[in-house]
Parts: structure tokens; sequence; C-alpha cells
């Protein structure tokens, strides 16, 4: 079995008693980041050259050359690698990607993400602006 996070709800609503438990798997998680972090505008793919149209294809397996996860009492700090495409200002893409990361989980899963560190791995040529 996947190993996975137990969520439990951070703000109920005075009174509201939790009918159960929520558990969302660690692959999960990876692959939400996965989808922000190739969306975002300049980031030419993941590690593995893993592009936007084949995040949802890949295995665990693809996804954890450039992705890795660690939960931490209900926070995330997730480590990625991109390639960035030729022409953009690799700071400002990797502040995108932090943000995007950060937001996505956040609001999916409703953990708080404590750190978003990127590495960059190359720049793809091959996608000039």
């Amino acid at each position: 079995m996947e190993e996975a996070t137990e969520y439990m709800n951070a703000n109920p609503e005075e009174g509201e008693d939790q009918v159960g438990h929520v558990m969302i798997a660690d692959d999960v998680i990876a692959l939400i980041v996965a989808f922000a972090v190739t969306e975002t505008e300049g980031v030419a793919s993941l590690m593995g050259n893993i592009t936007a149209d084949a995040v949802g294809k890949q295995s665990r397996k693809a996804l954890s050359k450039g992705i890795r996860v660690e939960k931490n009492d209900g926070s995330v700090t997730a480590e990625v690698s991109i390639y960035v495409s030729y022409g953009y200002n690799i700071p400002e893409v990797c502040l995108a990607v932090q943000e995007k990361v950060k937001t996505a989980v956040e609001n999916m899963t409703g953990l708080s993400v404590e750190e978003v560190n990127i590495q960059v791995a190359g720049v793809n040529v091959e996608n000039k602006k």
C-alpha cells in the first residue's frame, strides 16, 4: 500500500465533529506538484523529460526523478528538478514555480507548504522563447 498522509480538518466549524479521516497518498501530493510545475511558463520539463502533457501518464517512479515530497506534522517540503526553456529568466521562473506549487498543494490538500526547493538541471534550447 502507498504511504499516505492523514489529513485532519485544520479549521473545523465550532461544535462540528469530524465524521472520519481523510488519507492523502504521497503520490497524489507529488502529482499535484508535477502539474503545478509543468504548467508554469518557462519550465520546459521536469527532470526525466516529463512535460505537462505527460504528467498524468507517468508512474511514481518516473515522477520521482524530478520530484521529492517530504511530510512533517501536517506540512510539506517539495524538492523539484526542472529544465528551464531557453530565453527565460531563471530566478523568475523558479519563483513562479515555488508560488504555483505552494498554492496548488495548500488549496488541494489543506496541508501547509514549508519549502519548495528548486534545482535547475539544465536549459532546454529546443523550446526557444
